[in-house]
């Protein structure tokens, strides 16, 4: 499946950076450093013999113009991910994976003993970008967006019923509660420096 990694930060200043008809000098740094992260992408993936019907990079520039060239492509995904992490927070690695329907397993049991299902794994992990895209395929890379203000009550849900859980779903619960501890104790001071970052970016790739 691929890593998981998550981010928080100001999704409103991604959207901006997209739909900007002129755009200020700091948005026009920020997209340089996009830019430079999708150069590194296609590096990567041509070193590694991964040919993309749309290169990242190009990707990119379909996304900032409006005007997308394919229906299913990963590239976008990789390209709004670079948008993404050039202004958001460092990201916290929360392991590697090896099947994604393990997550689908996690998010039965945990619904089946009260986690409400928007709070459950499987809608904060693969419930996608906040804006339309073209579908990345069957492979990763995937995404998902959570409210930094719902982050206690996510924590609340899952303490809830840890003790229920059976033990291999209580330690992927954990790896995903552990973090969110955090989001909800920095969500408040957020609030009170009257900070805009008030999304949690998941990525897995």
């Amino acid at each position: 499946m691929g890593n998981l990694e998550m981010s928080t930060g100001d999704m409103r200043a991604v959207i901006r950076l997209l739909t900007a008809v002129e755009r200020t000098p700091e948005q026009e740094r920020v997209l340089g450093v996009a830019r430079e992260r999708c150069a590194r992408a296609d590096a990567r993936f041509e070193d590694e013999g991964i040919r993309l019907g749309v290169p990242v990079t190009r990707a990119l520039e379909e996304l900032l113009d409006g005007s997308p060239s394919a229906d299913m492509e990963p590239a976008y995904t990789y390209a709004f991910q670079a948008l993404v992490a050039v202004n958001f927070s460092d990201t916290y690695d929360l392991g590697y994976w090896r099947r994604p329907s393990w997550f689908h397993t996690v998010d039965e049991e945990m619904t089946r003993h009260g986690v409400p299902a928007d709070l459950a794994p499987v809608a904060i992990l693969f419930g996608g970008p906040p804006l339309r895209l073209p579908h990345p395929g069957d492979a990763v890379p995937w995404m998902g967006t959570f409210p930094a203000s719902r982050a206690a009550e996510l924590v609340e849900a899952y303490e809830a019923v840890l003790d229920r859980l059976d033990p291999e779903v209580r330690e992927t619960a954990e790896v995903l509660l552990e973090p969110m501890r955090v989001e909800a104790g920095e969500w408040e001071s957020t609030k009170k420096a009257g900070r805009t970052e008030d999304t949690v970016f998941f990525w897995i790739h």
